[in-house]
């Protein structure tokens, strides 16, 4: 009876989320140069801009931005490797370090002087130095407003980063090793770090991909002291509710489970390849998902106070990511 009921509720969102995802690998395998992470989130939001999303579709799109999002997210550490991490060195290390710790706490502190929300300022600030905004949502309590704002303001400013970078590298006569110290520490979630390192070519690529990946995995100890601070700021009642989230969320500790297991070397290629097809499979459909709740009418109505963090926290996040970037790699 439980099953039936589940599958009544949720079977419409999920029948459209995967001809959703189905159409978006099909068209982006054939035009390699677009990233199905980012061409689904682009689909949900025009989707949801042009036509209104059916009531009955919503549980199991929710299930999809959430459920399918941390699964996705665990697996998303199949593609790290702790030697490739450290490959990278002291001070490339130490700039990725910087840039996330910084980028966290400069947004947080600029979004306090905006008069934003703890809740809000934290998912951009989460979303833009780590591209963590929807999984922060699983350790904090923020509004349904509030998490599709970050998601939006992600998708629109790192898509932005993707025209304005690699000119500015060249600009700048950045060679390839530093450019791509620059766009995997600047930009913010991983499909448009490999659409900005694509632009800047293989070498710079390769280099952008892992900086990026070492931003990801330091989203466990981020959102692990996240999970500490709201577990201590719960009133007793709230405890008491069992209203307490979890200190290490359970798909953070899947994540790192995932890297570890990669890193040892022994998974065979066949099993890796099929991973990183499940990976891409969840978080296309997450993305489609989130991307159907953006709305151009919420952004318009929750006014100008979070676009103006986001375009601050860009500038703030982009310098410390060029600063690191020049330092560690001359």
């Amino acid at each position: 009876m439980r099953a039936r009921r589940w599958s009544g509720e949720y079977t419409p969102g999920l029948l459209l989320a995967a001809a959703a995802v189905t159409a978006i690998l099909l068209l982006t395998r054939r035009y390699s140069a677009i990233s199905p992470l980012l061409a689904a989130i682009l689909v949900g939001a025009i989707a949801a801009n042009v036509v209104d999303i059916p009531q009955r579709l919503r549980p199991g799109l929710q299930f999809c931005a959430k459920r399918l999002l941390r699964v996705g997210v665990a697996l998303l550490g199949v593609q790290v490797t702790f030697t490739d991490i450290l490959g990278l060195g002291p001070a490339t290390l130490l700039a990725v370090l910087v840039v996330v710790v910084g980028g966290i706490g400069g947004t947080m502190v600029l979004g306090r002087m905006l008069g934003i929300g703890w809740t809000q300022r934290l998912l951009i600030a989460c979303g833009f130095s780590i591209c963590g905004a929807a999984a922060a949502d699983g350790v904090v309590d923020a509004d349904e407003e509030e998490v599709l704002t970050s998601i939006a303001l992600v998708v629109v400013f790192g898509t932005l980063l993707i025209a304005i970078l690699p000119p500015a590298a060249h600009v700048l006569g950045l060679d390839a090793v530093t450019s791509g110290v620059w766009a995997g520490a600047a930009v913010h979630e991983v499909a448009q770090v490999v659409a900005v390192g694509g632009a800047l070519g293989g070498t710079a690529l390769t280099v952008a991909v892992v900086v990026k990946l070492a931003r990801v995995v330091l989203l466990a100890p981020v959102l692990a002291a996240v999970s500490w601070h709201v577990r201590r700021s719960r009133t007793d009642e709230s405890v008491g509710a069992g209203h307490r989230p979890p200190l290490v969320p359970l798909f953070v500790l899947a994540f790192l489970a995932c890297a570890a297991v990669r890193s040892t070397g022994v998974v065979p290629a066949g099993v890796l390849a099929v991973a990183r097809e499940g990976q891409t499979l969840l978080l296309t459909a997450a993305m489609f998902a989130l991307g159907t709740g953006v709305k151009l009418r919420s952004l318009a109505r929750v006014g100008p106070r979070p676009i103006l963090l986001a375009t601050g926290s860009t500038v703030w996040v982009s310098s410390l990511a060029l600063a690191g970037a020049l330092i560690a790699t001359h």
